[in-house]
């Protein structure tokens, strides 16, 4: 990768009061997506899911723990890996202290495929300490389009039917197994509403390494592959010649 130019201070200056506007721009338009964002209607959610937790079985109204609103990110564990996907590992080690999303009436919970046994196991390896609880068993992931089995249900990721992503040239990696996302709740009373899901890079902004790359010269250094250089936290080492998650382009 190629070094940035060197200029003199005031060459720098001018350049970087030229980003700012563009900067500040952006930060107006994001604010402007929030805003609808937040403003998407809901649909009420009638599926009775059961999911597998420390406490055992456990509603969709349990994840909320009391609070108002929920965020479920979709953790890719199958139930015969032995180890979580290392995208969603390099986001969940950016998962911060919860209480501030508590303080705001809101909770996370991750949610995997994965039998709960193999959810602790990993999760203890991990270190992590952010609730995590089992779909296995149930239709939560292949109704949030997180899990790609025609046999079960048609092909949908990231809003795209079989035939738009393959139309788009996206991978075969889409229409077959697990894929990470994040989906929203909200909470009245005893009834839950779906407000919002997001995939593929999507969920760029909870991962906080991504974000500080950003503002680095090197950026992201994905030059060999999308994510290419991560791994689990426990296992860097030499950079070795491997894919990256992928599962980022859609």
């Amino acid at each position: 990768m190629n070094s940035p130019a060197i200029v003199s201070r005031e060459e720098w200056l001018a350049a970087r009061k030229e980003l700012l506007a563009r900067e500040k721009q952006f930060d107006r338009e994001r604010d402007a997506l929030s805003a609808q964002r937040r403003a998407l209607p809901m649909v009420e959610i009638t599926e009775p899911y059961v999911f597998d937790g420390p406490n055992g079985a456990v509603g969709l109204v349990d994840l909320f723990d009391g609070r108002s609103q929920l965020i479920v990110y979709h953790f890719m564990l199958a139930p015969d890996w032995d180890a979580g996907c290392t995208g969603c590992s390099l986001l969940a080690d950016n998962i911060g202290h919860l209480a501030h999303l508590h303080a705001a009436r809101t909770s996370f919970a991750a949610v995997s495929r994965a039998p709960l046994a193999n959810i602790t196991k990993f999760r203890e390896r991990m270190g992590w300490d952010f609730p995590w609880f089992s779909s296995h068993g149930t239709s939560f992931n292949y109704d949030f389009h997180v899990t790609m089995d025609e046999s079960v249900a048609p092909v949908l990721f990231n809003f795209r039917t079989k035939e738009e992503l393959r139309e788009a040239g996206i991978g075969s990696w889409a229409l077959s197994g697990e894929q990470h996302g994040l989906s929203v709740f909200l909470r009245e009373g005893d009834r839950v509403f779906h407000t919002y899901s997001t995939y593929s890079r999507g969920t760029d902004l909870l991962n906080g390494t991504f974000n500080y790359l950003d503002l680095t010269p090197l950026g992201r250094q994905e030059e060999a592959g999308i994510m290419n250089w991560v791994r689990h936290h426990d296992d860097y080492g030499d950079r070795a010649e491997e894919d990256g998650c992928g599962h980022c382009d859609a």
